[in-house]
């Protein structure tokens, strides 16, 4: 194993905090991850990792090498990229982690489409509404849909997606059709669960941003089956457009409460940490964010 190649080695265990993590990853016995380390700290003559049977932690040196094998292995990819931006074509595999149905709905098309123009890379597709470590789970790119971003994440903005209320016209027959958020209170709602809880509502009214936490007779952790559910006359829902533009073009819900906006959400790009992105996951991003502006 070369300089370059045990830096990187070091640096993924630094990051999951296990051999065993990093051996399942490359395929290898933890034993030749162990050994591998190991050989390193003859080299440098230090200790990088105190091991224990719970748990694995740097050492004052190991904190100190990573941080340089970080440095020093961005510029090397750096330095890499953009010699071979100019002259190959993007290569390699991408590991994607996608939202359920914006992915399916939206993603799937365009994603076929990018594999159709680069055929060199590959595109390894999850798609799922659970919330990935990327780091962790060896991911490339994650897109997420949300109203903001968390301290730490590494994000580009692709796009936008807007949130209507939708309700069937026959619950909004028999209930009559809220003309104040405020009137949510009356109505039976149909909420986006995560976690055990429900997601609270928000609206723009009179310029300033409330926050509703109406009851909900059914919640879910799928926008699919909110819509269906509404679509059916079980009350009123909060969906984004590409999730109930189906619904409402064939009738079976009309929007409410235009008057009173609900916030965008931002569609998002999400990458593992401060690292150089490579070529191929920069023109996917590119190609990503041209459609879907």
């Amino acid at each position: 194993m070369d300089r370059l190649d045990a830096m990187q080695l070091f640096v993924r265990v630094a990051e999951l905090g296990s051999f065993a993590a990093v051996a399942q990853q490359m395929g290898v016995a933890r034993s030749v991850v162990t050994r591998q380390i190991a050989g390193l700290e003859a080299h440098l003559g230090v200790k990088l990792m105190a091991r224990s049977t719970r748990r694995l932690a740097l050492t004052s040196a190991g904190s100190a090498y990573l941080e340089k094998c970080r440095v020093i292995l961005n510029l090397v990819e750096a330095a890499e990229g953009d010699v071979a931006a100019e002259r190959l074509t993007p290569r390699g595999q991408i590991r994607l982690s996608l939202p359920l149905s914006f992915g399916l709905k939206r993603l799937a098309p365009l994603l076929l489409e990018f594999s159709q123009r680069y055929p060199e890379v590959a595109l390894d597709m999850d798609y799922s509404d659970r919330r990935v470590n990327l780091i962790e789970e060896g991911v490339d790119l994650s897109v997420r849909i949300t109203r903001r971003l968390e301290s730490g994440d590494v994000a580009r903005r692709l796009g936008t997606s807007r949130l209507l209320v939708v309700a069937a016209p026959d619950y909004l027959a028999r209930h009559g059709r809220p003309r104040h958020p405020g009137e949510l209170a009356h109505h039976e709602c149909l909420g986006y669960s995560q976690a055990g809880s429900t997601m609270p509502w928000q609206f723009i009214v009179d310029g300033q941003l409330e926050t509703l936490h109406p009851r909900s007779r059914v919640a879910a952790n799928n926008g699919e089956v909110l819509t269906d559910a509404a679509a059916q006359g079980l009350g009123i829902t909060c969906q984004p457009d590409f999730i109930v533009e189906a619904a409402l073009a064939a009738g079976r819900v009309e929007a409410i409460l235009a008057d009173y906006p609900v916030p965008e959400l931002g569609i998002y790009a999400m990458l593992p940490g401060n690292r150089h992105v490579p070529q191929r996951v920069r023109v996917l991003m590119d190609f990503l964010a041209e459609r879907l502006q």
